[in-house]
């Protein structure tokens, strides 16, 4: 591999605030020299590419802290719904697809991406209305959280769905979940090729570690045939289904905590509430206009128990979904009972992550600290769900997400956008972020805004430490490796209002040049 040399713009090494590096040498796909454009020039006595940034801004590629590269590539097979406002809409896009796509008799129809909050009748489907579209498709519409969605009258039939089960097509959270696993297995060939093109999105936002968040059996088998195919050019860091796939560690124990083909399994993954605009995230207070109602867990605490300790008997990093307050609550209890028996150390040092902790409180933030937790903030919730918390949580919304409670009581956190739920930006959440904005323009917690090097580390160098990788990945320092994104704008300098009107402009993967943008 041949010795790049970047120069003639911003470098921002991440390793500390004042970047004043104006000279990048790699060689091999590892950075091998950072320093004066001067001082490297005199070292090298062989042919170099020598690669002028023209006054853009180069620093280390994004990492996804959180998101699901197997459901992402499942949805380029599927209907998005994502603009629809209205339930006529649905029915006409599921129309269009059935009629364009010649989708036999008996075949399902999958659409994903509705948003009760946002459609004009501000509800769910129900069967009723998706019967509309003929009655020889079982039909299957997912809520844009993917935590719940709506069956048609054949689709409950199909899958053995009694009416007291749900009188209107709906189910969510667990009982949901579980009957999406029945559904028709897409084409071996055709996931393949939707994994390819998601990897290269990743790519396109500069991103070059990606999650898979709740992996199935099914689900690694896939990502293992393509990692022996060498087809990934971002690393994977698959999160194994603790409840239902644990088989899956044992069966693939080369896989564990190192890479193979770009390919790893970083531990285990639990979900243990729903989410706070669909109100079935657990809070330990009602929500806004409710008497009592403040959502459900989705385990009791003994099964929560019971999964920590497994996690931490088999030395397996845990990543935890919790949204509500209330979830969060039990998870650090039971984190709580392990450290009394293991230690407070060791538990540290499995990195435990807290996956969303949007409702967390200060008490809560100061416990994580306590016990090495690592949240992951669903930040963008700010700008897409926001206006939709300040009317399921009240004042309680101004605090969702609460970045600067953490950095003020030096907990180290991370961002995500959860996708497919949201597409894998990492400049707009750098934005959203910082900004903290609305929808409809409200400042959602003006005193939990925080400033742009610590969003930036949030996805670099802290997101390096949740997946173990700081010694290799998320800043720009001799000995690691060469991921690296170039960027239109320095994110440090520009109108803080502008940030997410940067572009990437190419992403760099072990040294190679792996996505150009050629509409900068």
């Amino acid at each position: 591999m041949e010795k790049v040399m970047f120069f003639g713009g911003n470098i921002i090494t991440m390793e500390h605030q004042e970047y004043k590096c104006d000279c990048l040498l790699i060689e091999n796909g590892i950075i091998k020299k950072v320093g004066s454009l001067e001082e490297i020039e005199k070292s090298i006595n062989e042919y170099v590419k020598r690669i002028d940034l023209q006054g853009k801004t180069l620093m280390p590629a994004f990492i996804d802290a959180h998101s699901h590269i197997t459901a992402y590539a499942k949805t380029l097979s599927y209907v998005s719904l994502n603009d629809c406002k209205n339930i006529n809409d649905i029915v006409e896009k599921l129309k269009k697809y059935k009629e364009e796509n010649k989708i036999e008799r008996g075949k399902w129809i999958v659409g994903v991406g509705y948003d009760n909050n946002f459609l004009e009748e501000k509800r769910h489907p129900r069967k009723e209305e998706l019967d509309i579209l003929e009655n020889d498709n079982p039909i299957l519409i997912t809520h844009i959280s993917g935590h719940m969605g709506v069956f048609n009258s054949y689709g409950l039939e199909r899958l053995g769905i009694k009416e007291e089960e749900t009188k209107s097509g709906y189910l969510e959270e667990a009982k949901f979940i579980k009957q999406t696993t029945k559904i028709d297995k897409i084409d071996r060939k055709e996931e393949k090729e939707n994994l390819n093109k998601v990897q290269k999105r990743y790519l396109s936002y500069g991103i070059t570690t990606v999650q898979d968040g709740l992996t199935k059996k099914e689900d690694f088998e896939l990502l293992k045939e393509m990692s022996e195919e060498s087809k990934f050019k971002v690393d994977v860091v698959s999160y194994i289904d603790l409840e239902e796939n644990k088989k899956v560690v044992k069966e693939n124990k080369d896989y564990i905590n190192k890479y193979k083909n770009n390919l790893k399994i970083g531990g285990y993954k639990i979900i243990l509430d729903g989410s706070p605009q669909a109100k079935t995230a657990y809070l330990s207070r009602p929500y806004e206009g409710e008497k009592e109602y403040r959502g459900y867990p989705s385990k009791k605490d003994v099964e929560v128990d019971n999964f920590v300790k497994t996690a931490i008997e088999e030395n397996m990093q845990l990543l935890s979904h919790c949204n509500g307050d209330g979830v969060a609550d039990q998870f650090i209890e039971s984190i709580r009972k392990e450290t009394e028996e293991k230690g407070i150390e060791n538990i540290k040092k499995q990195r435990p992550v807290m996956i969303h902790a949007q409702t967390i409180r200060n008490d809560q933030i100061l416990e994580c600290k306590e016990f090495g937790i690592i949240p992951s903030f669903f930040i963008a919730h700010i700008y897409y769900w926001g206006d939709v918390h300040l009317k399921n949580l009240g004042t309680r919304a101004y605090k969702i997400s609460p970045a600067n409670d953490a950095l003020e009581n030096s907990l180290m956190f991370t961002f995500h956008q959860d996708t497919p739920v949201l597409e894998p930006n990492m400049l707009e959440t750098i934005d959203i972020a910082v900004n903290r904005k609305t929808k409809n323009g409200v400042v959602l917690g003006e005193e939990e805004k925080i400033d742009v090097y610590s969003a930036l580390k949030a996805v670099t160098i802290n997101a390096a430490y949740q997946y173990f990788e700081e010694d290799t990945k998320g800043s720009i320092k001799v000995g690691k490796i060469a991921d690296l994104v170039i960027l239109s704008e320095n994110p440090l300098t520009v109108d803080k209002r502008k940030l997410k009107e940067i572009k990437v402009c190419s992403t760099w993967k072990n040294g190679e040049e792996v996505y150009i943008n050629n509409n900068q």
